[in-house]
């Protein structure tokens, strides 16, 4: 127990060591991003302080819920309003850091094959290896020492993910920054950097730092670093855009009551579809609030639209509610034939319901083959064919989630317990008995425990590198488990449909939800709007003789098509309940 107690006294002394470093480097650093221009929008005349190029709109903070260091609001914050302005000279970019360095320039130069990102990698190790030497030491010493990117997973973490479809994604992602790291390995010889950064460990911290934190420019698709600007933790595109959220003061937002969006520039920034970019006019990378920030609260930063397994490739993390997760189930061979669409449009939402593409994909394959092709647009628009069709559909999905969810080693129960205890043993050190444990949980975790080393004779020994590796072990149980999460939630949404159905339909699915009448009220409706838009620009004045009469003949032509279709679907329409459209397959 006094060693035990003695071990922990020690590893607090050193963390507590290694925080105060940690916050002399990030106040060296502000200094140094203030000297080169680094900026905030000012609401005031009053000079900012030395020490920081954020004091009176940003502030760094840590955020330990929900990111871990980012930025917070040092005062109210409008929608729109610009809060960092970063210049072109700071922003690290592979052409920068040749243009400085004439033996990098000139030794790229011999290498013609190596893409842009494995151009700004062996930069960015050329640049840590010159040290305290480099102009950007201040700035280098604020990257993270190890991502946890898919590429970074070893392969006891890779198998843990359990779905195919991830463990591919993370062996395609290994092998490719391993084949990246062997062709620039001559480069890296040539400048003669230090061992340590020849290495392949190296090459996944270079290649880290380009997929997590570089940011888009124009003139160079490696992206670039932008100092202080990648101290922005992420949020989802949709999530901050709820009235609720619009609101400071307690007072409705309004752009035209806000004093502070007074220019057209910035009346735009309150509107963009992005909150950060390179703006040409002031020559520098702009970043905007994406909506009002109360002040303290932390100021987030979309960098797209991505899934969790997407997040989880690019930038090392999984956001627990993701609005724009997928879950992608595997079809029935002759699925994909039936529609146009990419497989990456077949998927499952967050909420258990398919995609529009999916379900009009099962529902499209539950029609007999010989009956498919005069009900597709109807299915392609969206709409239901009929009760047994529909129940049809669901059925196939229930089972299809059920038959993934049994074919899996754990549950996502199991998989919550298993966060539980490797959240227990990173604080305490401690593991519960592996008899106490379901066997299947107990059988990954002894071997994950095996492989790191992580238990000699008994004791428990957690390196900085199994510290490592149990971050991204849990980021892969965690993410399998949202996986099977929206799976559930799948198979839920199927039998509330049908449960539905059975409810409130006779039980043997025989109402035709697209009436004949609807059938030929939708198909005119189509022509019927073209007609109407076509009269409506008629009326007005019209300069071109030539656009005058191709409208007019235009009309002439949609006006017979509304004819023709008229008759042409009162002659079918009698013989639609003659067929036998939807039948059970195989169920």
């Amino acid at each position: 127990m006094k060693i035990q107690r003695k071990k922990k006294r020690k590893i607090q002394f050193y963390r507590e060591a290694a925080m105060d470093d940690e916050a002399l480097n990030l106040k060296s650093f502000l200094k140094w991003a203030t000297e080169l221009g680094i900026s905030y929008s000012p609401s005031t005349s009053t000079t900012p302080s030395p020490d920081s190029c954020m004091g009176y709109s940003l502030f760094v903070s840590s955020f330990p819920e929900a990111g871990g260091r980012g930025l917070a609001a040092a005062r109210d914050i409008k929608k729109g309003e610009l809060i960092l302005r970063v210049p072109k000279g700071v922003l690290m970019t592979s052409q920068c850091l040749m243009r400085n360095d004439e033996a990098l320039s000139i030794a790229v130069k011999k290498h013609p094959s190596l893409c842009c990102t494995q151009i700004l990698a062996v930069a960015l190790l050329n640049e840590v290896n010159k040290g305290k030497s480099s102009r950007w030491w201040p700035y280098l010493k604020q990257f993270p020492r190890s991502y946890d990117t898919l590429a970074d997973f070893g392969k006891i973490e890779i198998q843990a993910l359990q779905i195919d479809d991830a463990i591919w994604a993370a062996q395609k992602a290994s092998q490719k920054a391993e084949g990246e790291w062997k062709e620039a390995s001559a480069l890296m010889h040539e400048l003669k950097l230090k061992p340590q950064l020849l290495a392949l460990k190296a090459w996944l911290w270079a290649s880290g730092s380009i997929s997590s934190r570089t940011m888009h420019i124009p003139w160079d698709e490696a992206g670039c670093f932008c100092p202080v600007g990648d101290f922005f933790n992420y949020v989802a595109p949709g999530e901050e855009t709820s009235n609720s959220e619009d609101q400071v003061t307690g007072e409705p937002f309004s752009l035209q009551e806000d004093s502070m969006l007074k220019s057209v520039t910035e009346l735009a920034a309150a509107h963009r579809l992005i909150d950060a970019g390179f703006e040409e006019d002031v020559s520098s990378y702009c970043f905007y609030a994406r909506r009002n920030y109360r002040k303290g609260e932390q100021v987030l930063l979309s960098y797209g639209t991505y899934t969790n397994l997407e997040l989880l490739q690019h930038y090392g993390f999984i956001l627990s509610d993701n609005p724009n997760d997928k879950a992608f189930i595997p079809l029935e061979s002759n699925m994909y034939s039936l529609c146009s669409w990419e497989s990456e449009s077949l998927y499952i939402q967050p909420d258990g319901k398919p995609s529009f593409a999916l379900l009009s994909t099962v529902r499209i394959w539950a029609v007999p083959q010989n009956n498919r092709r005069p009900v597709a647009h109807l299915v392609y628009s969206g709409y239901q064919l009929s009760t047994e069709n529909e129940v049809v559909a669901m059925r196939w999905l229930a089972k299809k989630c059920r038959t993934i969810l049994d074919s899996l080693p754990t549950t996502a129960e199991e998989d919550g317990k298993l966060l539980v205890i490797l959240d227990e043993f990173q604080e305490n050190h401690q593991l519960m008995e592996i008899k106490e444990m379901p066997s299947t949980l107990a059988s990954e975790l002894c071997a994950f425990m095996e492989s790191k080393k992580i238990f000699s004779e008994g004791t428990c020994v957690i390196s900085s590198v199994a510290r490592r590796s149990i971050g991204r072990m849990k980021l892969a149980i965690l993410w399998r488990y949202h996986y099977k999460k929206i799976i559930s939630n799948c198979i839920l949404h199927c039998t509330e449909v049908i449960n539905d159905f059975i409810s409130t339909k006779d039980l043997k699915y025989k109402e035709i939800f697209v009436k004949p009448a609807n059938l030929h009220h939708i198909a005119l409706f189509h022509c019927t709007s073209i007609c109407y838009l076509v009269q409506s620009l008629l009326q007005q004045h019209i300069k071109g003789p030539n656009l005058k009469t191709q409208l007019t003949n235009c009309l002439r032509i949609e006006n017979g098509l509304h004819l023709i279709l008229s008759r042409t679907i009162e002659r079918s329409v009698a013989g639609f309940h003659c067929f036998e459209w939807f039948s059970d397959p195989g169920f």
